[in-house]
């Protein structure tokens, strides 16, 4: 027997091992704790963040537009008085 072949077939008999161990029903446990505690969080998804973002960039562009009509405007104004 090769090395190869023994460390395949050790690999294989602890992933049965701990197919077959409650090891892995702690693990389904724990993810479902932590997915349960997240969504308490109030988190968002990146996807959502990367929207947000998108949406906040294109106000701030309206914004600067804006400011910059009311300074042309007061500007008129000062210069017509």
């Amino acid at each position: 027997m090769d090395m190869n072949t023994f460390f395949n077939d050790l690999q294989s008999k602890i992933n049965q091992a701990i197919e077959n161990s409650p090891a892995k029903d702690i693990e389904k446990n724990v993810k479902s704790m932590m997915t349960q505690g997240f969504a308490r969080l109030d988190l968002v998804t990146r996807e959502e963040f990367d929207i947000q973002a998108q949406v906040l960039a294109k106000t701030r562009t309206k914004l600067e537009a804006l400011e910059a009509r009311v300074a042309e405007l007061e500007a008129r104004l000062t210069a017509d008085k």
